[in-house]
């Protein structure tokens, strides 16, 4: 979904697929997903998810945690959704 006019912004809906966003609940991706498909209703044009924090004193991620983070919210989106998703990463291997 693209915003409506080539001149007019675009919503983008951002979801930290991190564990002090979303674990102890104990629903993990489900919420990241569920979370993604409510900004999606109200009327994100596209969903940004990220695996690694990047606050101030965030410890590195390894690759294949970001990709354990990130994937299967994507999967799970794109299997629920035709919404562009981006992924917000530094690692070429994610972003694949």
């Amino acid at each position: 979904m693209a915003a409506p006019h080539a001149d007019a912004p675009a919503l983008v809906g951002i979801v930290n697929a991190t564990p002090d966003s979303f674990s102890q609940d104990g629903r993990g991706h489900t919420a990241a997903v569920d979370l993604a498909l409510q900004m999606v209703e109200d009327g994100a044009d596209w969903v940004d998810v990220g695996g690694e924090s990047t606050r101030p004193g965030a410890a590195p991620v390894p690759e294949d945690a970001e990709l354990a983070r990130v994937v299967p919210v994507i999967t799970a989106l794109r299997q629920r959704s035709g919404v562009p998703i981006s992924v917000d990463t530094r690692k070429a291997r994610v972003a694949d």
